[in-house]
């Protein structure tokens, strides 16, 4: 168990290429922009494949609590320098965290 705490750089990792992906398809010049061109269904498709693959990537390396605000932590904050907006960073960090935890599934 203590040992997965070295393996920070994979979390950091997927942390960054997560919040790249969403970049490439919602550039934060968009997603900040008050006449949004992009619809909030297609939105919610962009995220929901970003959450689907931080739900497999929890599965897969079994990230306990640390590991879980660890990637919750990293993305927030390669998010904010991309440059979004807090209130979307908020709101995408905190769905990113609820389906990192929900990967645990049951014990």
């Amino acid at each position: 168990m203590i040992f997965r705490l070295f393996y920070s750089g994979k979390v950091d990792e997927f942390a960054k290429n997560l919040a790249q992906d969403i970049a490439k398809r919602y550039p934060p010049v968009i997603a900040n922009s008050p006449e949004q061109t992009v619809s909030q269904k297609r939105v919610g498709e962009i995220l929901e494949e970003a959450f689907t693959r931080a739900h497999q990537f929890s599965r897969e390396n079994r990230l306990g609590m640390i590991g879980r605000a660890k990637l919750g932590h990293a993305f927030k904050w390669k998010l904010r320098y991309m440059g979004y907006e807090e209130k979307f960073v908020e709101m995408v960090t905190e769905a990113l965290v609820v389906a990192v935890y929900r990967a645990r599934g049951p014990k």
